[in-house]
């Protein structure tokens, strides 16, 4: 008799039936279950996902952290161990020798450990992007079930987060979306995320960053050291100092063609978009500051397998947006969720170097 699983894979899905494929071929070796969550997809994403094996539970998309949330709160995992993907991930077939030999003879390899840092490999219109700070570059990927905390002041992107040791893994994970062959596609989801990102910036000036800023510290620790002094800047400069670093200093450059594409709208175009919704925001509204902002911050919150009890999410104000009764131009009204980026549930390459 076979012994029950140590790890389960969730991925979170919509309209990914261009990427989704080879993501779940790449898991076949791991021979362990897979989760996809999905948010209404109208191609044939639960189709694959099923053919494949795997679990498909529907949720509705507000923002990443929340999906993800729902997801370990909400299916049917029995596992000590989560491997949590994007679809346009996929592991080489190193990094899939390497996670079996880590949950070989019952995880003893994992022993003492809460966490798994995996070094994505980032494809940019079929260019491994290996400059301007962008290789190697760690996320934590890999984690017990029982240590992981989300921070939902995360509105653009997601991190998952553990106290405990971690490790990091030697073989790559590979980040290739390809929906965002098209540049139009590109362009008008970081539009879209530039609104988001703009706000939690604004929310976290009023209020408390988060993750803890260390830059000797684990790679999560270092990216909000550097998010927190790039935001020290001023406005619209930081932008070209940021496509500076990545492009001439990082050797960005040696990208290529389209690597100079990635890195000038990245790494300048994008934060240029930023800093200039966060001064229409600030010009439309008054931002509380740190002492007089009104709405609660339950900041970090640990995961520990029950279901979330906090106050609802949607409807409720977020740190730094006016008080009821002065909603910001475009912005929801009040009782509806955040805006959504429906197309795709991708990561956006936001994090810094």
């Amino acid at each position: 008799m076979n012994p029950p699983p140590l790890l389960s894979v969730v991925i979170l899905t919509r309209d990914e039936e261009l990427n989704l494929p080879a993501c779940l071929a790449s898991l076949n070796p791991l021979g362990v279950p897979v989760f996809v969550v999905d948010s209404g997809s109208t191609d044939g994403t639960v189709a694959i996902a099923r053919a494949a094996g795997a679990q498909v539970a529907a949720h509705p998309f507000e923002t990443h952290t929340l999906q993800w949330r729902w997801a370990l709160e909400n299916l049917p995992t029995a596992t000590p161990w989560v491997l949590g993907l994007d679809a346009d991930q996929r592991l080489t077939p190193e990094l899939a020798v390497e996670l079996r030999g880590m949950l070989a003879d019952g995880g003893r390899a994992l022993d003492g450990v809460d966490g798994v840092y995996l070094n994505r490999r980032q494809i940019f219109r079929g260019r491994w992007i290996r400059h301007g700070g962008y290789y190697p570059k760690y996320l934590l990927k890999l984690f017990r079930r029982a240590a992981v905390r989300l921070d939902e002041r995360d509105l653009m992107d997601h991190h998952f987060h553990v106290d405990g040791p971690t490790r990091r893994a030697g073989a790559d994970l590979v980040e290739e979306n390809h929906k965002e062959d098209g540049i139009l596609f590109w362009s008008a989801k970081h539009i879209r995320y530039a609104d988001l990102h703009a706000r939690e910036y604004l929310a976290r000036e009023a209020g408390e960053w988060g993750a803890r800023a260390r830059l000797g510290g684990t790679p999560d620790e270092r990216a909000a050291w550097l998010r927190r002094a790039g935001y020290r800047l001023p406005p619209y400069l930081r932008a070209v100092l940021y496509f500076l670093y990545r492009y001439v200093l990082r050797l960005g450059f040696l990208d290529g063609r389209e690597g100079f594409v990635f890195h000038a709208m990245q790494g300048f175009w994008y934060r240029l978009l930023v800093d200039v919704r966060m001064e229409e925001i600030r010009h439309s509204c008054r931002v509380p500051t740190r002492a007089t902002a009104h709405a609660p911050d339950r900041g970090a919150t640990p995961f520990t397998g029950a279901p979330f009890t906090g106050a609802p999410f949607t409807g409720a104000p977020l740190p730094g947006t006016p008080l009821p009764g002065a909603p910001l131009p475009g912005a929801p009204l009040p009782g509806a969720p955040l805006p959504a980026v429906p197309e795709d549930t991708g990561r956006s390459k936001d994090e810094l170097p």
